[in-house]
C-alpha cells in the first residue's frame, strides 16, 4: 500500500469548515483572474496526482537509502534530483508568492493542503520546501530591494532553496546565547562566523545554490535576543564563487532519514559574506516571519505523517485476519472487525481530521488577515497558530503509535513501512519550538491579546457550533452536542483561571497548566471542526445527497466529542489544581 491523497476529504473541509468559498470571494490572482471552488479542487487533484505518483514512491526507499555526506557534500537519495526537477516544474514551489515574484498567489488555505500532500506522502523530502517557503516569506516582507531582485525569484523558482540557521550547540531554544558573530565589511556586505546544527537541507545536491538566512550577534550588539540580526548567506555568490561556508556533517537521526540534516561551519576563511535583511538588532522579528509559516506547516506535516499512518493500518486491519468477532459468521474475521481495533482506528481517523480542521483554520485566519478585519483575523491566526503547530504533532505521535499497535508484532518490524512513520513523526513535536514552548506561547502570550477578547471571540464561536448541532436534530450524532458543550465549559473556565493568574503577575500558577491547556484547547477546536463538517453533511443528507462520506463524517464527529473530548474535564481540573507541583518543595525530592 502507498499514500493515497485524500482530495476528497481536504475539499470538504476547506469549503465546509474553514470556508474556503468565502476566502476564493476575495482573491484575485494575476490578471484579474478570479478561483472558483471547483479550480481550487482542480489544483488539489493536481497536487494529489504529484504525492501519490511522485513522492510517495521515493519515501520508504528515501528511508533505507539516506544521505550520504562526503568532502562537505551531500548526496540525496535515488529519484530525489528527478523529483525536486518535477515539483518545481509544476509551479508548487510558488502556490504562495506573490505573482509578481513569479509565483501563483494562491491562498493560504489551498497553499496548506499543499503542504499536507506533499508531506503526508514523503515527510522527508516536504521539509525542503517548507523551509523555502517560509524564506521566501521573510524576504518578501523584510528584504531589501536588491535582496529581492537578487534572490528572491530564484528562490520562489525553486532554482534555489533557502534554509532557517538558528540553532547552535549551546543555543537552541535560548536564542539568547548565540554566539555567530556578523562584522560590516563597510561596503554593505557582512561577514558571518561562527557555526550552527540541526539546520535541516543546509547542504544537498538538487540546486546550485542555497540561500542561508542566518541568526548573527553584530559586535556592539545589546545582549540577549534584542541584539540579534538575520542575515542572507548564500553559499554561491553574485560572481559565481563559493562562499566560505561548508557543511561540517550530516545527523544520523532516528527519523526522516533522506532529509540532510546538517551542521554548518561559516567563515573558516576569514568570514561568510552575508546581506542584512530588515534592521541590525531587529533580527529575530524578521526570523519569527518565517517561523510562523513554518510552524503552521509543521503542524500540517503532522496531518499528512497522520493520514498516511491511518491508511496503512486500516488497509491491514481490513487484510489481516485473526480472531472472531462477536457475531461474524466466518470462524476467522478481519481485525477490523474487533472492536478494540475499531476503536484504534477511529481515534487515528478522529484525531487526523481534527487536527486537519485546526490547521486549516489557522490558514484561513492568515488569509482574512489580508482583508477589512486584518487586525482580528491576525490576532485569531496568532492565537491558532500554537494550538495547530503542538496538537497537530502531538496527534502525529499518538497516531502513528497506535497504527504500529493495529499491525501488532508486525508493526515492529521495519518491513511493514509501519515504524517509519513513528519515527518519523517524532521530530515534529521537536522542532520549530518544542511543544512545550508552544504552550507557553499560548497562555502566556495569545491568551492576553486584547484584553482576553480575542480568545473569548473564539470560543464563542466554538459555542455556536455546538448550538447549531443542538438543533440539528440528527440522530447520528448522538450526545456529541452535551459533550461539546460541556468540553467548552471546561475550555471557558480553564481560559478565566489562566487569565486571572496572568493579570495577577502570578505566572507561577499559569505555567504548570499551560501543556494540559493547550491539549484542552485543541481537543475542543477539533471537535467543533468535526462538528461543522458533520452539520454540513447532515444538511447534504437533508437536501437528498446520497454520498456515504456525509453519514461517516457524522459518526466521526460523534465517536470524537463522545470518546475522546470526555478528557477535557481531566485536563481542565489539572490546570485549575495541578499547578501545585511547582512550589511544593516536597516534589524536588522526586528527582
Amino acid at each position: 500500500m502507498t499514500y493515497r491523497a485524500p482530495v476528497q476529504e481536504m475539499a470538504f473541509a476547506l469549503r465546509h469548515v474553514a470556508g474556503l468559498d468565502a476566502v476564493l470571494a476575495k482573491t484575485v490572482i494575476e490578471g484579474g483572474a478570479e478561483i472558483a471552488p471547483e479550480d481550487a479542487v482542480a489544483i488539489l487533484e493536481e497536487a494529489g496526482r504529484f504525492a501519490n505518483n511522485v513522492l510517495a514512491p521515493l519515501n520508504r526507499a528515501g528511508d533505507r537509502h539516506g544521505t550520504l555526506f562526503s568532502d562537505g557534500a551531500v548526496t540525496t537519495p535515488p529519484g530525489w534530483r528527478e523529483a525536486y526537477r518535477a515539483f518545481v516544474a509544476g509551479g508548487w514551489n510558488g502556490v504562495r508568492a506573490a505573482p509578481e515574484q513569479g509565483g501563483q498567489g494562491l491562498p493560504h488555505l489551498i497553499a496548506a493542503a499543499c503542504t499536507e500532500l506533499w508531506n503526508g506522502a514523503n515527510l522527508a523530502f516536504g521539509i525542503g520546501p517548507l523551509l523555502t517557503a517560509g524564506g521566501i516569506e521573510a524576504l518578501a516582507a523584510h528584504g531589501s530591494d536588491a535582496l529581492k531582485t537578487g534572490y528572491l525569484h530564484k528562490i520562489v523558482s525553486g532554482e534555489w532553496t533557502a534554509t532557517m540557521n538558528l540553532t547552535e550547540p549551546q543555543a537552541g531554544s535560548d536564542l539568547s546565547t548565540l554566539r555567530t558573530r556578523a562584522e560590516p565589511s563597510g561596503d554593505g556586505r557582512y561577514r558571518i562566523t561562527g557555526s550552527k546544527i540541526y539546520i535541516s537541507y543546509g547542504e544537498h545536491d538538487l540546486t546550485d545554490n542555497i540561500c542561508h538566512l542566518v541568526l548573527a550577534r553584530l559586535k556592539d550588539a545589546p545582549a540577549g535576543t534584542r541584539g540579534i540580526s538575520l542575515f542572507l548567506v548564500p553559499k554561491v555568490l553574485p560572481d559565481g564563487s563559493r562562499n566560505d561556508l561548508r557543511c561540517s556533517g550530516v545527523e544520523h537521526k532516528l527519523g526522516i532519514h533522506a532529509s540532510p540534516t546538517c551542521s554548518m561551519a561559516f567563515g573558516d576563511g576569514g568570514g561568510a559574506i552575508g546581506w542584512l535583511i530588515g534592521e541590525e538588532n531587529r533580527g529575530l522579528a524578521c526570523m519569527f516571519t518565517m517561523m510562523n509559516a513554518a510552524r503552521l506547516n509543521v503542524g500540517l506535516q503532522g496531518v499528512g505523517v497522520a493520514e498516511a499512518a491511518t491508511q496503512k493500518a486500516l488497509d491491514y486491519a481490513r487484510e489481516r485476519r485473526q480472531g472472531r468477532a462477536p457475531g461474524a459468521p466466518e470462524p476467522v474475521s478481519a481485525i477490523a472487525a474487533h472492536a478494540d481495533v475499531q476503536r484504534m482506528l477511529l481515534t487515528m481517523k478522529a484525531y487526523t481530521s481534527a487536527a486537519r480542521g485546526l490547521c486549516y483554520l489557522t490558514a484561513q485566519a492568515l488569509d482574512a488577515a489580508q482583508g477589512p478585519d486584518g487586525k482580528t483575523a491576525h490576532d485569531r491566526a496568532s492565537l491558532l497558530t500554537p494550538v495547530a503547530k503542538a496538537f497537530s504533532t502531538d496527534i502525529a505521535n499518538e497516531v502513528a503509535a497506535l497504527g504500529l499497535q493495529v499491525h501488532g508484532g508486525m508493526g515492529f518490524v521495519e518491513e511493514t513501512g509501519a515504524a517509519q512513520f513513528l519515527r518519523d513523526a517524532r521530530i515534529l513535536a521537536i522542532y520549530e519550538g518544542t511543544n512545550g514552548i508552544q504552550a507557553i506561547d499560548l497562555v502566556t502570550r495569545k491568551l492576553p491579546l486584547n484584553g482576553g477578547a480575542t480568545v473569548g471571540a473564539q470560543i464563542a464561536a466554538i459555542r455556536r457550533v455546538a448550538e447549531a448541532l443542538l438543533k440539528d436534530g440528527h440522530p447520528g450524532f448522538g450526545h456529541a452536542a452535551p459533550r461539546l458543550r460541556e468540553g467548552i465549559s471546561s475550555l471557558d473556565r480553564a481560559t478565566g483561571f489562566l487569565l486571572k493568574a496572568l493579570g495577577s503577575n502570578r505566572p507561577q500558577d499559569a505555567l504548570p497548566g499551560a501543556t494540559p491547556y493547550l491539549r484542552l484547547f485543541g481537543l475542543v477546536q477539533g471537535a467543533a471542526c468535526l462538528a461543522r463538517a458533520g452539520l454540513a453533511s447532515s444538511a447534504a443528507l437533508k437536501a437528498g445527497e446520497t454520498d456515504p462520506a456525509h453519514a461517516a463524517r457524522i459518526a466521526l464527529a460523534r465517536f470524537f466529542a463522545e470518546n475522546l473530548l470526555p478528557a477535557a474535564s481531566g485536563l481542565e481540573q489539572a490546570i485549575l489544581t495541578g499547578g501545585s507541583f511547582a512550589d511544593d518543595p516536597a516534589f524536588a525530592l522526586a528527582g
